[in-house]
């Protein structure tokens, strides 16, 4: 047997580019790996303590297919606390992390030749979970010069009878775009006169840095269905928990799917969540500090640097940084980074068409890290 046993679809790698980076990194000695968007901070101790004495009080067992009550209350209780906005019980669903919410999601929601919008540099998974879901991407692009954010015309020109869906993405991986309030209720508007569904990525809604987070559900709230996630915010990304919002009936059919998939999220992963969003005020302002720093730091060199270019600093834990000048794509000038500095980072190509031009840098490491990757990367030469 060999690979023609497999679907199709799985016979050929989709994504060779940052498989092949990744295999060329494994073989290079003194790296520094600037790629990855796993934050490099542990758990804060408080939230491992709490699960811990839970684990030994008996939470290691199965809980409710959409997630404890407890963890649902917590969901609530912190949207209402903290963004004054109010969901009914049956709308909250615990998963596996929010990748898993929205291919519950996808694979609900999506008939064959079904559309959905992505605004493009975008998180590779969405494309390929929608097409798994046999629905068609639709691509539109932004632009540097619009700092990133979904230009509405744009979007409203690939706008069809098809369109199931719009995923945006805000604060964005990989860009850092923060989309303002006039493009998300201009976003809003579109989805409720031609009547599809936002699916809001918000897990990097911690790391705003220069105006407060704005949830999609409180511009459009019977057409978002909101995906979070405990692993950026609270350095939880082994815990794998996070959460959906949606109407009832969407978290109705994913609960039919899900039974098929994982049943439930990890009872003690839920525990964790529940006291890390019921001490959230304590526990994130620190975390969020930490990568602001680093990402300012980032951005001062930056500036010293002269084939380096990237827009206003606004948030998640990434600079996308524009090396035009260079003279090479991004997935040359990665490549010259990696081989001859040791330095790992993530072409903007691997982000889609639209990302080319730009690599992303995670701000994941120590600024011992950084400070030494730039060291290297000031001794380039084109």
């Amino acid at each position: 047997m060999d690979a023609s046993y497999l679907a199709q679809f799985y016979q050929t790698p989709h994504e060779t580019l940052l498989m092949d980076f990744i295999k060329q990194a494994t073989e290079q000695e003194n790296l520094l790996d600037l790629s990855i968007g796993d934050p490099d901070l542990t758990t804060p101790n408080e939230i491992i303590q709490a699960a811990f004495a839970d684990a030994q009080k008996g939470h290691t067992h199965y809980t409710a297919a959409d997630g404890s009550a407890e963890f649902i209350e917590s969901i609530l209780n912190f949207y209402q606390r903290y963004y004054q906005l109010t969901f009914s019980k049956k709308q909250v669903r615990a998963t596996v992390g929010a990748l898993h919410g929205m291919y519950l999601t996808l694979q609900v929601l999506l008939n064959p030749g079904d559309e959905v919008i992505i605004h493009e540099p975008f998180f590779s998974p969405y494309e390929t979970q929608i097409i798994e879901a046999g629905g068609t991407p639709i691509i539109v692009p932004t632009f540097a010069e619009d700092q990133f954010e979904l230009d509405p015309k744009r979007l409203e020109a690939m706008i069809t009878p098809q369109t199931k869906a719009l995923i945006i993405n805000s604060p964005n991986n990989p860009t850092g775009a923060v989309f303002s309030k006039t493009t998300l209720e201009a976003i809003a508007n579109l989805a409720k006169k031609h009547d599809f569904f936002i699916l809001s990525d918000e897990v990097y809604e911690a790391f705003c840095f220069q105006e407060a987070f704005m949830p999609m559900a409180r511009l459009a709230p019977e057409h978002t269905i909101t995906f979070g996630s405990f692993s950026k915010a609270f350095a939880m990304t082994g815990w794998r928990i996070g959460y959906m919002i949606a109407p009832d009936y969407i978290n109705d059919a994913c609960r039919l799917l899900n039974e098929d998939v994982t049943y439930s999220a990890p009872s003690i992963s839920q525990q964790a969540g529940i006291y890390a969003l019921n001490h959230y005020e304590k526990l994130v302002p620190p975390l969020v500090s930490t990568y602001e720093k680093r990402l300012r730091y980032v951005e001062e060199q930056v500036q010293q640097i002269s084939f380096f270019e990237m827009q206003p600093l606004k948030g998640s834990l990434y600079a996308f940084i524009n090396i035009e000048k260079s003279g090479l794509s991004s997935v040359a000038f990665a490549k010259k980074l990696l081989t001859e500095c040791g330095v790992l980072v993530i072409p903007g190509k691997a982000f889609g068409i639209s990302g080319d031009g730009h690599i992303r840098l995670a701000a994941t490491q120590s600024m011992a890290v950084l400070e030494k990757a730039f060291q290297r990367i000031k001794l380039l030469s084109f």
